[in-house]
């Protein structure tokens, strides 16, 4: 999974800064629809304001600190650096992709930005933390179990990233590219905190 997220992200990439007219013109309309909803639905942009910022760096900082913690209570030292590892790179790749890919985001939003748009940090934030509570859990859980939390964290990762479309903070392109970079940076994290703990876990 993680090498044809980033194979996926990679393409989309490369398209994006080629500003490919059929998806310039998709990024546009979406954008457009949502700008047209948000305005007739002040109610609506409010309290999309407030699932927003569930994707915002403070909070998934806050969760990356207190799973890191409570592993290494745990003794799952490998589990644990692979968390930190998540907690470090996931903010550190979107703003390293903000400061070097020179895309401009929606004009005119309903949330304040101030930084390039791709990918969408929020949106990599939620997906990262999302798939990490679906793969720290799923040893543990049968089949039922499984379900729900796939279907948590995907109803998580959706909600963030659609909410930065619908406030016109990032075209849809930039919140794919969110959660393609989320989804490729988690399993190899973790892959890499075996290899770095101290022991393996129990």
């Amino acid at each position: 999974m993680p090498i044809a997220a980033l194979a996926a992200l990679g393409a989309l990439t490369a398209v994006v800064l080629g500003d490919w007219a059929p998806l310039v013109g998709w990024d546009a309309a979406v954008s457009e629809r949502a700008r047209a909803f948000g305005h007739e639905h002040p109610g609506w942009v409010a309290a999309l304001r407030i699932v927003t910022d569930l994707g915002s760096t403070v909070p998934f900082l806050a969760a990356g600190v207190a799973l890191t913690a409570a592993l290494l209570r745990l003794r799952r030292y490998g589990t644990a650096m692979g968390v930190t590892l998540v907690t470090v790179l996931a903010p550190a790749a979107w703003t390293c992709g903000h400061a070097l890919l020179d895309r401009p985001r929606p004009v005119g939003g309903f949330v304040a930005t101030i930084t390039n748009g791709f990918p969408s940090g929020h949106t990599t934030n939620a997906t990262a933390l999302a798939l990490l509570g679906v793969l720290l859990v799923w040893s543990r859980l049968g089949r039922a179990g499984r379900f729900v939390a796939v279907a948590g964290a995907v109803l998580f990762a959706g909600a963030v990233g659609a909410t930065r479309v619908a406030l016109l903070a990032h075209w849809p392109t930039d919140v794919l590219g969110g959660w393609l970079l989320g989804a490729a940076l988690v399993p190899l994290c973790l892959a890499a905190g075996q290899l770095l703990g101290r022991s393996p876990d129990s």
